[in-house]
C-alpha cells in the first residue's frame, strides 16, 4: 500500500500542476497585457491629428506602423490576440484634468496574424522581414499546440485510469514535457518579436514599455508543465519497475 501511496501522491501533484498551467495558459491567450506601453506625459488635448490615429487604428486596414504608433500614444496594451488603447470618452476630445477615459479594443483578423511583416513597418515596398514575420506567426500557432498537447495528455490519463494501468502515464508525461516545450518556444518568440519592433520602432522618450501580466502566466505555465512531466514520468517508470521486480520476486 505504501508503494501505491507514493506513486498516487504523486500522480495527484501532477493532474494539479496540469491543470493550473492549462488554466494560466487559457488566460494568457485570452487576455490582452503581453506587452504594454505607459505614456508618462499627461493626455495632451486630443486633436484633430489625435482623431484621426484613433480613427486609422480602428480601421481593418491599419498597418502595423500605425497601430504601434497609437500604441506609443495612447497606453496601448497589446495580446496575441487583439490591441487596445486608451482614449478619452467624451466625443469633443478636448481633455479636463480628471476625464473620463475609455478602452478600445480590435482583434487581429487571421489574415493579419499570418500576414508578411516588412522590413521597415508600414512600407510595403521595403520587402519581407522573415524572421519577425515567423515568430509572429509561431507566437499565434504555439499556444494552440501546447493547450492541444496538454488536453490530449489528460484524454491518455483518463485512458490509464480507466485501464488501471500506471504506464500510460508516460505518454501523458511526454506530452507534456512537449507542451513545455511549445510554451518556452512562444514566450522566446515573442520576446524576440517584440525587441525586433523596437529596434526598428523606437520607443518615444517619454514611452515605457513593459510585460504585461498574461505574458507572465504563459511564464509560469512552462515551468508548471515541465514539473508535470516530470511526475507523470516518474511515477510510471518507477511503478512499472517495482512491479517488474515483484513479479520476478514472486516467480523466484
Amino acid at each position: 500500500a505504501k508503494m501505491d501511496n507514493r506513486f498516487a501522491t504523486a500522480l495527484v501533484i501532477a493532474c494539479v500542476l496540469s491543470l493550473i498551467s492549462t488554466i494560466y495558459m487559457a488566460a494568457s491567450i485570452g487576455t490582452d497585457f503581453w506587452y504594454e506601453y505607459h505614456t508618462l506625459s499627461p493626455a495632451e488635448n486630443v486633436s484633430e491629428a489625435g482623431r484621426s490615429i484613433w480613427e486609422e487604428f480602428v480601421s481593418e486596414e491599419a498597418d502595423e506602423k500605425t497601430y504601434t504608433d497609437a500604441l506609443f500614444r495612447y497606453n496601448g496594451t497589446v495580446g496575441l490576440w487583439r490591441r487596445c488603447i486608451t482614449v478619452p470618452k467624451n466625443s469633443h476630445w478636448y481633455s479636463p484634468p480628471e476625464m473620463d477615459m475609455t478602452t478600445n479594443c480590435i482583434s487581429f483578423s487571421l489574415s493579419d496574424q499570418f500576414m508578411e511583416k516588412y522590413v521597415e513597418p508600414g512600407n510595403h515596398n521595403s520587402g519581407t522581414d522573415l524572421n519577425r514575420t515567423y515568430l509572429w506567426r509561431l507566437q499565434f500557432l504555439l499556444p494552440f499546440v501546447s493547450l492541444g498537447l496538454m488536453c490530449f495528455g489528460a484524454l491518455i490519463g483518463l485512458c490509464a485510469c480507466a485501464c488501471r494501468s500506471l504506464y500510460p502515464a508516460i505518454a501523458t508525461g511526454v506530452l507534456h514535457f512537449l507542451a513545455g516545450l511549445c510554451t518556452l518556444g512562444l514566450v522566446g518568440c515573442y520576446v524576440a518579436g517584440i525587441e525586433l519592433l523596437h529596434k526598428k520602432l523606437p520607443l518615444p522618450d517619454d514611452v515605457r514599455g513593459e510585460f504585461g501580466w498574461s505574458f507572465c502566466l504563459a511564464c509560469v505555465s512552462a515551468p508548471l508543465q515541465f514539473m508535470a512531466a516530470a511526475l507523470f514520468i516518474w511515477a510510471a517508470r518507477t511503478n512499472r519497475k517495482e512491479f517488474t521486480l515483484l513479479k520476478a520476486y514472486r516467480v523466484a
